[in-house]
């Protein structure tokens, strides 16, 4: 029953993750002739990493503790190995989720 409690804070980092992946791609060679050629865009992307990456931390932490875990350690591992770990870490939790899901089915 822990992983169903963890659903919603898995889904969350999920979403921010991917929040953060296009803001850094936005800086990337194909697209940052268009952000790099107006200030505000360049900000608004930079504020979006910075919120994003908090956020995603935040969410890795509450999910790690709802299982049980040491929030610490995966919000360190998550930050010092960003963005696989971080993949990996919410690919592993969405599999042990489903193996839950069929056990206790």
């Amino acid at each position: 029953m822990q992983i169903a409690r963890a659903q919603q804070p898995i889904a969350a980092a999920t979403v921010s993750l991917i929040v953060w992946v296009l803001c850094v791609a936005a800086f990337l060679p194909p697209l940052n002739k268009h952000i790099l050629g107006s200030v505000p865009l360049i900000i608004l992307t930079g504020l979006g990493i910075a919120v994003s990456l908090v956020v995603h931390l935040v969410f890795i932490g509450m999910s790690a503790r709802r299982l049980g875990r040491s929030p610490v350690l995966w919000v360190l591992v998550c930050l010092f190995l960003l963005p696989i770990a971080s993949i990996v870490g919410l690919i592993l939790f969405e599999w042990y989720s489903d193996q839950e899901k069929q056990a206790s089915a």
